[in-house]
């Protein structure tokens, strides 16, 4: 028979939790569909300018942007564009992460803190990031500040408010069964209320890593002189359309990289739960 020191050893230790297998066919099936969507998408992309279905002038077949693209890599200013894009995504994305992970935790937890903060996350979380570009420039000038600050503006309304409601939205018994086996409200925290949260908070830092390139690209547009927002704007200046295209589908790969890793990484924090929802 059990002695109760031998129980509370016992409910020290992780509860281990064996997730289902996946059959490598149902991954190459996903893969497989995943991978005829796009090839069907380039095909059309392809055939529609050569049968004429649309004018080649404004959209070029993909051959064509895929050359262009491989000329702007070979001769180094696709990665130099690449460069200073990813650097100020990043920088924001993560200030951002560094900041608003833990105030939002915070909001969720303590009411007081919620009620003196709610009015002001209200009046700022309807207006649009960009609409206060205008304003990021006049503040911090043209230079990589602004580009970055309005990134991390961008980037803290999703990371905050997924946050928030990760926090409030704990399962209420797993709150009151941890508080009947004598958890402090510091262990209490840790223990259950992080945990249960990090699904919801990895949606806001998902959501995040989109805003963070779709805001940068608008931001570059203005005012710069390097990165894949300004290559976009100098191409179709100079009615460089192959050029222009290539830009895009670099934004849409540098997209589709940055939620891989971020899937990547919320895989490794939440490998307790039984499903994984992709």
């Amino acid at each position: 028979m059990a002695s109760v020191g031998d129980s509370a050893v016992w409910r020290e230790q992780p509860v281990q939790v064996r997730r289902p297998a996946v059959r490598p066919s149902q991954t190459l099936l996903k893969f497989g569909r995943s991978v005829a969507a796009i090839a069907a998408l380039l095909a059309v992309w392809e055939l529609a300018p050569r049968i004429g279905a649309v004018d080649s002038t404004f959209l070029p077949p993909f051959s064509e942007v895929l050359q262009a693209w491989w000329q702007l890599a070979l001769s180094g200013e696709l990665v130099s564009h690449f460069g200073s894009s990813i650097a100020r995504s990043l920088t924001g994305f993560l200030l951002a992460n560094a900041i608003f992970i833990p105030l939002g935790l915070l909001v969720g937890w303590y009411k007081p803190l919620a009620s003196l903060l709610n009015p002001l996350l209200e009046l700022f979380r309807n207006t649009a990031a960009l609409a206060l570009l205008p304003v990021f420039i006049l503040i911090l000038g043209i230079g990589e500040t602004s580009k970055i600050a309005i990134v991390m503006y961008a980037s803290s309304w999703p990371i905050l408010l997924n946050t928030i409601s990760g926090v409030r939205n704990v399962d209420p018994l797993l709150i009151k069964s941890a508080r009947s086996m004598g958890l402090t409200p510091r262990k209490l925290f840790q223990k259950v209320i992080l945990p249960a949260s990090l699904p919801t908070v990895f949606t806001g830092v998902r959501l995040a890593g989109a805003s963070s390139i779709l805001v940068l690209v608008a931001a570059e547009m203005v005012g710069a002189k390097a990165g894949l927002g300004y290559l976009i704007n100098y191409a179709q200046f100079n009615f460089q359309i192959p050029n222009m295209y290539a830009g895009i589908v670099t934004i849409s790969g540098l997209g589709l990289l940055f939620n891989g890793a971020l899937v990547a990484l919320e895989k490794t924090f939440t490998a307790w739960k039984h499903t994984q929802a992709d």
